[in-house]
């Protein structure tokens, strides 16, 4: 006799429905999907002990015609598809016809339903793929799905559940990503009898994720809206400042799905780079439309992974997005004041020509900068303290004669302390007939020999000149990579790969040569390096062609960025200014142009921020000047 055995139909339908239905809140997203593919346009959940006894949802839809209702819980019959070539353009979110039966295999389940044309709808109950009750009745237009006993027949599975709290949290997650979703819908959750949600349905995007998460989060963040090669990404992003711990308040829809892609994930991250605090992560609310037929949501059980045929499409698309609407939208560090543009001739250099292993901290000390309150911009030697006017010390070193910019050092070069040169004009620089308008911020000077005081019209400034120096060494050592040169090798260096590396570093010659390396490809998966870039001359190359591979692989935006910022980092850390560094007049002028001259310096390497206002209304509420 045969040792295989065809399965009866009461045990295969248990284990198709463990695929799609494996706790409350898995009925919960099938059942709500439903409602939202029927067009309503009001949504309400309502579960009781976590949905283990309780889940009803109730819609406003086109509702169920009453012959239909029975085949509506046989396995695969929907509405939503009806030939092989409808797999290619899905925009529903269900479309498996496996929801209902799945449900009804392991719980009790009563359907009242009406089309809004129909006089009377239909009453129906199904425990366990049993049909028991069968007929017509009077009811609301729309559908309401009750879910009562949820693995009453399948005891294995109902001890698995966890505590009825964290089942119910799980359904609000659930509810919430359906909620940002589909903001034209208004829904409510109901947990206990309490109301948990309730979103307004008005089609803001804004407005669902100030019900879902609050007002906080809500003003924290910045509105996105871009589109390339015909995908538009549209919502919101975080200011840097308001990262949170971890990935879990990243939410990323496809065409109107929720679904968690590694590939959109890295892309944020990527855009954040060195925007943000070490350790934190970007939150959004990321909408992406992607034309149907580069996109496979048919690659999971519960449609929560999809596939793309082109990821690196997807990638860039989101990378540039959210990159456009941090360099555009977060204009936090700007102050609402317009910003003053300083041209080569008035922001001098403040590089020498050094090479970077030469960066040292040299410059003389200078005595500390007193605070002052005064419009004259000479230096005035004597300190008047009975006339209670404390006017700047003159520094007792001075410092660099002022020479103007030659063609040869136009561009900025390497950042040394001891290169800054004291300007012959002051800060308020005069300014053009056509600018008589604009607010030139003024070094007022220093406090704890860390921050810098600049007032701007009717604002006051505060700049860390350690992280705005530290950013400014940053990015123009990142603007020099691209024009790296090359050390090449005595010996090359065999470097072995995983297969995969070694196929992104043969098929991408072009690219990895912007890295200022020269890789050949040997015998697989073995690459020859015979060329490093001479700034990272004594670092093992073993250590960073699998990274350059791997960035590849990632469709990083630009792979070269990503090997050289921990170095780029160290570097502009270690020759920048310190805090408690005694500064004078002169360099703490020449950072405040190069803080309100640049779009880029908002934050150091590091995240954090380079400058922070105080209005004068806020002074003076303080001193209880207004109310």
């Amino acid at each position: 006799m045969g040792s295989i055995n065809v399965l009866g139909k009461e045990i295969s339908e248990l284990i198709a429905a463990g695929e799609v239905i494996d706790r409350p809140s898995a009925i919960v997203k099938e059942l709500t999907e439903n409602a939202i593919d029927s067009g309503a346009s009001l949504v309400t959940i309502e579960i009781k002990n976590g949905g283990r006894t309780f889940i009803r949802v109730t819609d406003n839809g086109c509702g169920i015609a009453y012959e239909d209702v029975p085949t509506a819980f046989l396995r695969h019959a929907t509405s939503k598809i009806s030939r092989q070539s409808d797999l290619d353009s899905i925009m529903t979110l269900g479309f498996r016809g496996e929801a209902l039966a799945s449900i009804c295999a392991v719980a009790k389940v009563d359907v009242l339903t009406k089309r809004p044309d129909d006089t009377l709808g239909c009453k129906y109950r199904i425990c366990a793929n049993v049909q028991e009750e069968y007929e017509q009745t009077g009811c609301p237009d729309g559908t309401t799905v009750i879910v009562r006993d949820i693995f009453y027949n399948v005891p294995a599975r109902l001890k698995f559940l966890k505590k009825d709290v964290t089942e119910g949290n799980a359904i609000a997650a659930i509810v919430s990503k359906l909620a940002l979703s589909h903001p034209d819908v208004s829904f409510r959750f109901i947990r206990d009898n309490k109301n948990d949600l309730l979103t307004a349905g008005d089609g803001k995007l804004r407005s669902a994720v100030y019900c879902v998460f609050g007002k906080e989060f809500a003003s924290s963040l910045l509105p996105v809206d871009y589109s390339y090669n015909g995908i538009r990404v549209t919502g919101f992003t975080c200011k840097p400042l308001m990262a949170k711990a971890n990935h879990s308040f990243q939410n990323f829809f496809i065409n109107n799905r929720y679904v968690k892609s590694m590939t959109c994930m890295h892309a944020v991250d990527e855009a954040y780079a060195n925007s943000i605090m070490t350790g934190k992560v970007p939150s959004c609310v990321l909408y992406l439309a992607i034309p149907p037929e580069i996109i496979d949501v048919n690659v999971h059980p519960t449609k929560i992974e999809v596939r793309f045929s082109n990821e690196k499409l997807i990638y860039d698309s989101v990378y540039f997005a959210v990159k456009n609407a941090l360099m555009t939208e977060d204009k936090e560090h700007e102050m609402n004041i317009p910003q003053r543009k300083f041209t080569d001739a008035q922001l001098h250099p403040m590089f020498k020509d050094e090479k970077a292993e030469q960066l040292k901290m040299t410059a003389p000390k200078v005595e500390q900068v007193a605070f002052q309150q005064t419009e004259k911009p000479a230096y005035t030697p004597d300190v008047q303290l009975n006339s209670r006017v404390i006017q700047r010390p003159e520094p007792a070193v001075d410092i660099h004669e002022h020479k103007e910019p030659s063609e040869e050092n136009e561009q900025f070069q390497y950042i040394s302390r001891s290169s800054f040169e004291r300007p012959q004009q002051p800060v308020s620089v005069p300014v053009a007939d056509s600018e008589i308008e604009e607010i030139v911020p003024t070094v007022i000077g220093e406090v704890f020999k860390t921050y810098i005081i600049v007032q701007a019209g009717e604002d006051i400034y505060m700049i860390d000149k350690h992280a705005a120096h530290e950013r400014f060494i940053f990015e123009k050592l990142k603007s020099d990579v691209k024009s790296l040169d090359t050390q090449m090798l005595l010996e090359p260096v065999m470097v072995q790969l995983s297969f995969e590396e070694y196929d992104a570093i043969a098929q991408n010659p072009e690219k990895v040569q912007k890295t200022g390396f020269i890789i050949e490809p040997d015998l697989a998966p073995t690459v020859a390096v015979k060329g490093v870039p001479i700034m990272i001359a004594d670092i093992n190359p073993a250590d960073l062609v699998p990274q350059i591979a791997q960035n590849l692989i990632n469709s990083k935006v630009d792979p070269q960025l990503d090997i050289f910022d921990e170095l780029f980092h160290s570097i502009a850390c270690r020759s920048a200014i310190k805090a408690n560094d005694d500064s004078s007049i002169s360099e703490l002028e020449v950072i405040v142009k190069a803080v309100f001259n640049s779009d880029n310096l908002k934050y150091c390497p590091h995240g954090r921020p380079i400058m922070i206002k105080l209005s004068r209304k806020d002074i003076e509420k303080q001193f209880k000047r207004i109310v």
